[in-house]
C-alpha cells in the first residue's frame, strides 16, 4: 500500500493532551470530502480513551471500528488512575478526513483542528492551510499617506490608479496566495535585525490580507490629507522594486473622483479608520462605504425592484417618550423624560444620582427597556470595592473545560464586551442597546475601566485591547446608565474625568419627579395618602438634601399591612438617619419617628 503525499513544506503537528500524552500528525497533500487537507495521525500518538457526550457520531463510529480492528489498543495503566486518564495509542498511521477530524479521535470531543494542532513553535495549523471560502466583496483599509515621510497617496497611489506596500526586505514570492507559514518565514528571513518580533508579527499578517486575502472587485479605501478615497482593486499583487523600496507590492484600483472629508463620516465608519495598522479589515463597514460611493443606493434600487417597494432605512434613533410611559413612572412632566432621551443621545452616558430609594435603578432599567425595545437588549452590572476591569470587559479567568474537567486560565468577556459585540453584530447596529452600571461610584473607576476610558468622550476611535490585542470601539447604538448613591460620604464623590464623560441628572426627594412620586403611587393604588404627608414632613426637617429619604422604602406591599408603616419605619428609615447623625447626641426617634411627625409642629 502505497505511503499517502505529506504536504510540502509543512512541518509536524502536535497536540498536548490534558493530564498527560501527546499526539502527533502531518497535513496530507490530498483533501477530504469537505475541501480541507487530509490529516495523517501518526503511529505512537496517544489518544483519549474516553468519548465525551457531545462527540459526533461519525468519530464515535470511527474510534469504535479502530478499537475493534487494533488501529487503536489501549495503554496499561496504573489501576488506581481516574478513568479520564486512560489513554488508547496509535499503533499504525491512521488517516483522517480532516484536522478537525483527527482532534476529534485525539481529544473525545469535536474540537477545531486548525487551532488545536499546533506546531513544536506554538503556531496553530491554520497558518499552514491555503486561503479558506471567503465572503465575494471584502472591504480594505490600506494606509499610504506617511511611508517614510512620503505621502504615496497624493504622489502616486491616485494619480497612477494603485496601492502598496513597501515589503522592501521581503524576498520573492513566487506563490499566488502563500500562506501565513510561507510569509513568516520569509519575513524571519528578510527582516532578520531590521524588525522587532511583534514588528514582524504585523508584518506577516499585513502581507497576508495584501497578497492572499484582497481579491479583484473588493473596496479599497485610504486617507490623506483629511479626507477618504474610495476605490476598487481591479488587479493582482505584483512585487517589483520601487524607488527607496516605498511600494514593493502594488495592486492596481480604480479610484471613485469624489473623496469625503473624514469629520463628515458616520461615526461607526470613523471608528474602524482608527485602528493603527496599514492594513486593515472594513468588511464589517462595507455597506458605509457602498453608501458614499452611491453602490448602497444602486442596492436598495435593486431590493426595491424586487419586492416591490424600497426598504425602510435602518438607521440607530431613540424612540420618542410616550405619554403612556410617563404615566407608568408616574412622571408629571413628560419633558423631563424627553430631556433624559436627549441626554442619551447627545453623551451616550447618563448618570442618575441622589440618596438611597429616589428609584434610580428603577428609572434606569424601564427607561432602557423602553428605549431599547425590550429587557434583551439591556444588561446590568453592579459595582463594588473589588470589582476590576477582568470582571468587567475581559481577563484571563479560571475556566473548567465541561469535557475534560481541566481548569485553565482562558481570556474570558465580561458583561460590557459581550454587550459591545452583541450591539455590533449585523442586523443589530441600529438597535440600541443598555448597559446598566448599578452603584457606579463604588468601584475604583480607573481600574475598572482602563483604556476604555477614553472611548466614553472619544466615541469615534478605538484602542488596542489589553488582553486580547483587539482594536475595539465603543458601538454607536451601545448606551451607558450609571445609577450613583450621595448619601454614603465616603463615595459620593467623582472624579473630574468621570465627571466629563457623563451627563448627571439628580433624583431628589425634594424636586420633581421624585418629590410628588409617592402622592401620585398612592392615588393610583387607591391607598390613603397619609405616608406622602409623613414624608414629605420627614424630609423638611433633615438638614441635609442628599440624606433625604425617597419614596422607594414606602412604595412597597409590605408597607400597607397591618402594622407596616410602623415597622417599614423602625427598621428602615430610621436607622439611615441614626447614621447620619452619628455622634451628634440627637435623640433621632423623637425628632424623625411618626409620632413626632404626626403633631402639629409650633
Amino acid at each position: 500500500m502505497s505511503q499517502p503525499k505529506l504536504l510540502p513544506d509543512t512541518p509536524e503537528f502536535r497536540i498536548k493532551l490534558p493530564k498527560g500524552g501527546e499526539a502527533r500528525g502531518n497535513l496530507l497533500a490530498e483533501r477530504g470530502n469537505n475541501g480541507t487537507n487530509k490529516f495523517l495521525l501518526r503511529e505512537g500518538s496517544l489518544v483519549a480513551a474516553e468519548a465525551w457526550p457531545g462527540l459526533g457520531d461519525h468519530t464515535r463510529r470511527n474510534r469504535a471500528d479502530l478499537r475493534a480492528s487494533g488501529g487503536l489498543v489501549e495503554v496499561t495503566a496504573a489501576p488506581d488512575l481516574p478513568p479520564d486518564r486512560r489513554r488508547l495509542k496509535a499503533v499504525r498511521d491512521i488517516e483522517c478526513n480532516s484536522p478537525s477530524a483527527a482532534a476529534a479521535l485525539v481529544y473525545g470531543y469535536d474540537a477545531s483542528g486548525p487551532e488545536s494542532w499546533r506546531t513544536a513553535e506554538g503556531h496553530p495549523l491554520a497558518d499552514y492551510l491555503s486561503t479558506a471560502w471567503r465572503s465575494p466583496r471584502k472591504a480594505w483599509l490600506v494606509r499610504g499617506s506617511n511611508v517614510s515621510g512620503r505621502n504615496l497617496v497624493r504622489q502616486s497611489w491616485l494619480p497612477e490608479g494603485l496601492v502598496s506596500l513597501p515589503a522592501a526586505h521581503l524576498p520573492p514570492v513566487e506563490e499566488s496566495d502563500p500562506t501565513k507559514s510561507t510569509l513568516r518565514r520569509f519575513v524571519e528571513d528578510g527582516y532578520e535585525g531590521a524588525a522587532s518580533y511583534n514588528q514582524k508579527q504585523g508584518l506577516v499578517d499585513e502581507l497576508h490580507a495584501f497578497l492572499t486575502q484582497m481579491r479583484i472587485g473588493d473596496t479599497v479605501a485610504t486617507i490623506s490629507d483629511g479626507r477618504l478615497h474610495i476605490g476598487r482593486l481591479t488587479g493582482d499583487a505584483v512585487q517589483a522594486s520601487s524607488p527607496r523600496g516605498l511600494s514593493n507590492l502594488r495592486r492596481t484600483v480604480t479610484w471613485a473622483t469624489k473623496s469625503h472629508a473624514y469629520e463628515e463620516l458616520p461615526e461607526e465608519l470613523q471608528q474602524k479608520l482608527s485602528v493603527q495598522h496599514d492594513v486593515v479589515d472594513l468588511t464589517g463597514v462595507l455597506d458605509a462605504l457602498d453608501v458614499l460611493t452611491g453602490l448602497g443606493d444602486l442596492v436598495a434600487t435593486e431590493a426595491a425592484d424586487t419586492t416591490g417597494e424600497r426598504p425602510a432605512p435602518r438607521e440607530l434613533s431613540l424612540p420618542d417618550i410616550s405619554a403612556e410611559l410617563a404615566a407608568d413612572l408616574l412622571v408629571h412632566d413628560r419633558e423631563w423624560l424627553e430631556e433624559m432621551r436627549e441626554l442619551l443621545i447627545d453623551e451616550r452616558q447618563l448618570v442618575l444620582y441622589g440618596p438611597p430609594g429616589t428609584g434610580k435603578t428603577y428609572l434606569a432599567m424601564k427607561l432602557a427597556e423602553y428605549l431599547g425595545g425590550g429587557p434583551e437588549q439591556v444588561k446590568i452590572v453592579q459595582f463594588h470595592p473589588s470589582y476590576a476591569y477582568e470582571d468587567f470587559f475581559e481577563g484571563f479567568r479560571p475556566v473548567e473545560d465541561r469535557e475534560t474537567r481541566e481548569v485553565a486560565f482562558r481570556l474570558t468577556a465580561g458583561p460590557l464586551r459581550e454587550l459591545a459585540d452583541l450591539a455590533s453584530r449585523e442586523g443589530n447596529r441600529h438597535i440600541p442597546h443598555f448597559l446598566i452600571i448599578d452603584e457606579i461610584n463604588r468601584a475604583n473607576l480607573a481600574k475598572v475601566f482602563g483604556e476604555l476610558y477614553f472611548l466614553l468622550e472619544y466615541r469615534t476611535r478605538s484602542v488596542r485591547l489589553t488582553y486580547s490585542g483587539d482594536d475595539f470601539a465603543l458601538p454607536p447604538n451601545l448606551f451607558v446608565i450609571g445609577t450613583m448613591n450621595t448619601a454614603d460620604r465616603s463615595i459620593a464623590l467623582v472624579d473630574a474625568a468621570m465627571r466629563r464623560r457623563f451627563a448627571f441628572v439628580e433624583l431628589s426627594p425634594r424636586t420633581e419627579p421624585t418629590a410628588g412620586l409617592l402622592a401620585r403611587w398612592l392615588k393610583r393604588e387607591g391607598k390613603d395618602p397619609e405616608p406622602a404627608r409623613l414624608l414629605d414632613a420627614l424630609n423638611a426637617r433633615v438638614d441635609e438634601a442628599d440624606f433625604a429619604i425617597g419614596p422607594s422604602y414606602l412604595m412597597k406591599p409590605g408597607v400597607y399591612r397591618d402594622g407596616g408603616l410602623e415597622r417599614t419605619w423602625r427598621t428602615k428609615i430610621l436607622p439611615l438617619l441614626e447614621e447620619h447623625h452619628y455622634g451628634e447626641g440627637i435623640d433621632v426617634a423623637a425628632r424623625y419617628g411618626l409620632d413626632a411627625l404626626r403633631e402639629p409642629r409650633p
